[in-house]
C-alpha cells in the first residue's frame, strides 16, 4: 500500500455527537471515499496520496452523525477511476448519490452504468495545485455526453480564478454547483471582489448552486470558524433555495488541523439558525437536486 503524502493528516478518529440533532432525512451533500488502496489504487497522477477512508467508515460516520442521505464526490486522488465511489454507492443504496470525474472519451454504456449506480453529475476541478484545469474544449465534450442523463456539474476552483472562469460557467446549460463557497477569501469579507463575483453569479442565474461547506479550509482563525460565518450567511441570504452543505469527510489535504465532524454539524446548525432554514439546506434542497428525478 502506498505511503500517504508527508504531512497528510488522517481523519478525526472519534468525532463527537452533534450538540443538536439534525432534521429528519438530512443529507451530507459532499463527502468522499478513498481506497482502500489495496483494492482501489490511487491514481499515479494524483498530487497527493491520502490515507485509506473506506465506505465502511463513511457509513459509520453518517450513522453517528444521524445523516440519512449523502452525496459521494469523486476526488482527484482517484482520477477518473470511479470504482471506489461506485462501489460505495451500490452498498449505500437509494440513500446515496454520486458525483463522478470522467474523461472526454467516456462512453454511453459507462455513463449508463454510473447513472444506475446513483451518479447524478460530474465534477470539474480547476484547482491547479490539485492537477486541475484542462482545456475548456474537454469540459464541453463531457457536457455534451452527460446532457442526455439530466446530470449537473460540480465545479471546484480557487477564488482568484473565478473572473476568468465566469464566462465559461455562464455558458453551461445544466445546473452548476460551486464547491466550498467558491473558496472566497473570508478575511476580506463580503465586499471582496471574488465574493461579489460569486454572489453575482448566484443571484443572476437560477442554474447556479453553492455549497457552504469547508469552513475548516477557509478559516484563518480555526475552530469554531467564526470568521467564515459572514460569508456563509451572505450566501444563504442570496439563494437559500440553492444552498447545499456537506462534511467534506475525510477532509483531504488539511494541513493545519483535522476538524471534528460533529463540530462541523454544530457549525452549520448555528449558521442555519432557524428550523425552516435547516430543513431547506440539509433536506429539501439536496432532495430536489439529487433525488427528485429518480
Amino acid at each position: 500500500m502506498p505511503m500517504a503524502t508527508p504531512g497528510y493528516l488522517p481523519f478525526h478518529p472519534t468525532p463527537r455527537k452533534p450538540a443538536q440533532a439534525l432534521p429528519p432525512n438530512a443529507c451530507d451533500a459532499h463527502c468522499h471515499v478513498f481506497g482502500p488502496a489495496a483494492r482501489f489504487p490511487f491514481s499515479p497522477t494524483s498530487t497527493y496520496v491520502p490515507v485509506d477512508a473506506p465506505k465502511e467508515t463513511l457509513f459509520q460516520r453518517h450513522r453517528h452523525l444521524d445523516f440519512s442521505r449523502a452525496v459521494i464526490v469523486q476526488a482527484s486522488c482517484h482520477g477518473a477511476d470511479n470504482a471506489a465511489m461506485l462501489d460505495a454507492l451500490r452498498s449505500g443504496g437509494e440513500d446515496y448519490r454520486g458525483i463522478a470525474v470522467v474523461a472526454e472519451d467516456v462512453t454511453e454504456p459507462e455513463l449508463e452504468d454510473m447513472h444506475e449506480a446513483g451518479v447524478r453529475g460530474v465534477r470539474f476541478n480547476f484547482v491547479k495545485r490539485l492537477g486541475g484545469g484542462r482545456p475548456l474544449g474537454v469540459y464541453r465534450t463531457i457536457l455534451d455526453r452527460i446532457e442526455p442523463f439530466g446530470w449537473h456539474v460540480v465545479v471546484y476552483f480557487d477564488a482568484e480564478d473565478l473572473e476568468d472562469l465566469a464566462p465559461f460557467l455562464r455558458g453551461i446549460e445544466v445546473p452548476v454547483v460551486i464547491d466550498h463557497m467558491g473558496r472566497a477569501p473570508v478575511e476580506q469579507g463580503v465586499e471582496s471582489r471574488p465574493f461579489r463575483l460569486l454572489r453575482d453569479l448566484l443571484a443572476g442565474d437560477g442554474k447556479f448552486w453553492v455549497k457552504v461547506s469547508g469552513p475548516e479550509r477557509l478559516s484563518r482563525v480555526g475552530p469554531p470558524y467564526a470568521d467564515v460565518e459572514p460569508v456563509a450567511r451572505a450566501l444563504l441570504r442570496t439563494v437559500p433555495e440553492r444552498v447545499l452543505w456537506g462534511t467534506d469527510w475525510p477532509h483531504p489535504n488539511m494541513k493545519s488541523h483535522m476538524p471534528d465532524d460533529g463540530a462541523l454539524v454544530d457549525w452549520i446548525m448555528a449558521v442555519c439558525d432557524t428550523p425552516v432554514l435547516r430543513r431547506q439546506v440539509l433536506v429539501d434542497n439536496p432532495a430536489r437536486l439529487y433525488w427528485s428525478g429518480g
